[in-house]
């Protein structure tokens, strides 16, 4: 049997401590600031996602039911089409982001909404919007001379009982 001396195993102790200090830390915060990983929720091939027939052929919102939509943001060389979106408050927004040419960014400012957007990959998260303003939605990731004009705007609006 090995001899560990004792000022080693109180070292070894509190390393050990403070790396699952770490780790529950992390996931403490991670759940209750409600982050989320984007996935991959499927592949496209960039030349034809426009065609008729994609989502992304006529890329918007989509009611699903009472406060719960859909959106398919499409990507571009310096533009999100669309590049407004209008919800009411209380909304919850699943954002379906993929590309048609160079890799971009998505970010939703005062979101958790902040995901890589790669061309032939559409990538998801779900936000809600509870508060009545405008979010600003940028890229992110450089994507040519035009970056800095990439950016769109989620409107999230007053509900009619909020507003009487």
């Amino acid at each position: 049997m090995m001899h560990v001396d004792r000022y080693e195993q109180i070292w070894i102790r509190l390393s050990v401590f403070v790396l699952i200090a770490f780790i529950l830390a992390v996931l403490t915060a991670s759940v209750s600031a409600g982050i989320q990983v984007p996935g991959v929720v499927q592949r496209v091939d960039p030349n034809t996602v426009t065609e008729p027939g994609s989502p992304w052929a006529e890329p918007g919102l989509r009611e699903l039911a009472p406060g719960k939509y859909e959106a398919y943001i499409l990507a571009q060389i310096w533009v999100f089409t669309p590049d407004e979106i209008r919800v009411p408050a209380g909304s919850e927004v699943t954002f379906y982001v993929t590309s048609k040419d160079v890799q971009h960014g998505f970010k939703i400012l005062d979101t958790n909404i902040n995901m890589m957007v790669i061309p032939g990959q559409v990538s998801k998260l779900t936000a809600r919007f509870d508060e009545p303003g405008t979010y600003t939605m940028v890229c992110h990731e450089y994507c040519g001379v035009g970056h800095h004009t990439m950016y769109g705007r989620i409107v999230v609006e007053p509900t009619q009982a909020a507003a009487e």
